[in-house]
């Protein structure tokens, strides 16, 4: 699928008889992210380059949409996931509905927010990014307008006027197509359980330096927070993989300073280092407790946030050591990737 998106791009893009690109799912979900187990599989029974080969194709893809000269508008109906993401959020025009759910769940798997994730969790209001990232929580599609990961909220029944509306147009202006997305927009507003109500607590409680200090500023707050989320997120933070949370933290905080193709560049070497099993095997334990044996009782080793040390983690960050192996080479697009613009 990714190959096959990727030559819709290359090509549309020097096609002057295509003025936008609408992107949508087939089905239910719009995309729930790559087959994770598969990979796994394919490592298991072949090599790490297998997995290798697919991450570089996609995350190129990433970076060819985060650069993309035409606008893109994706209609996010369902399940924006992963891989999801990855073909949206990048995009100029992203169009949640009263069905979307946004997650990156990465962490209870043994990997990290990928995709280019670091570039736009970083770039969302205050630490809510970490939050997002670290805890895998769950969004819907007001939460994600109001922080800025989708452009626009239209109510489902209309999506598929804007979607012949959208056919009509016979320019590539994102002024002009930003005005038709307009006419069908609507301004949700957050539900009173919203985290994003609290974002002045997860500034507090996700701004500081390391996981653990995030894990007990959220244990001091639940007290006094009689708010579900809190009690959530200290849940999915401890049945996390530590190693995973400790590269998706530097990862994150890395991004704040990066362009999207410095992101995506240090991600493929995460990434390879994660299916080489260089410092952690947690990315197979996590496929194997959570999408093939489904006991959802994960053994990571190291089992705690103290056994992860800052050395292994920087490791995450540099070359892989392989005569083979070549860093992620991007080709030179002239934009840095899109404006994340919150709408709280």
């Amino acid at each position: 699928m990714v190959t096959g998106l990727m030559k819709c791009f290359t090509s549309y893009e020097e096609d002057n008889a295509v003025k936008l690109l609408i992107v949508k799912g087939k089905g239910r979900a719009f995309c729930a992210g790559g087959d994770v187990a598969e990979v796994a599989q394919s490592i298991n029974n072949d090599s790490w380059k297998y997995g290798a080969d697919f991450f570089r194709t996609e995350f190129l893809l990433n970076y060819i949409i985060a650069t993309y000269r035409k606008p893109q508008v994706s209609l996010l109906t369902g399940i924006v996931m992963g891989g999801g993401a990855g073909v949206s959020i990048h995009g100029r025009f992203r169009v949640a509905t009263e069905n979307t759910v946004f997650a990156m769940p990465e962490t209870a798997l043994g990997l990290f927010p990928d995709i280019g994730a670091s570039y736009f969790l970083s770039r969302l209001p205050g630490f809510y990014g970490e939050y997002v990232g670290l805890t895998g929580a769950r969004l819907d599609g007001a939460e994600m307008l109001a922080c800025g990961l989708a452009t626009h909220f239209v109510h489902l029944n209309r999506m598929s006027l804007l979607e012949e509306s959208l056919k009509k147009v016979d320019a590539s202006d994102p002024f002009a197509i930003c005005g038709i997305i307009d006419q069908f927009s609507q301004q949700p507003s957050l539900k009173e359980s919203s985290a994003l109500n609290r974002l002045e607590i997860i500034n507090k409680c996700f701004s500081k330096r390391t996981v653990e200090e995030i894990i007990s500023a959220l244990e001091q707050e639940a007290p006094s927070v009689a708010d579900e989320w809190v009690t959530v997120a200290i849940k999915s933070l401890r049945k996390a993989s530590p190693t995973s949370l400790k590269i998706s933290l530097a990862s994150i905080r890395e991004g704040r300073l990066q362009t999207v193709g410095e992101c995506l560049r240090r991600e493929y070497r995460m990434v390879c280092h994660v299916m080489r099993g260089d410092f952690s095997r947690d990315f197979f334990e996590g496929c194997r407790a959570i999408l093939v044996d489904k006991d959802r009782n994960p053994k990571w080793m190291p089992p705690s946030l103290g056994q992860v040390h800052d050395g292994v983690v920087e490791k995450y960050f540099s070359k892989v050591d392989d005569p083979q192996w070549k860093d992620l080479n991007l080709p030179s697009r002239p934009s840095h990737g899109r404006r994340i613009v919150p709408k709280l």
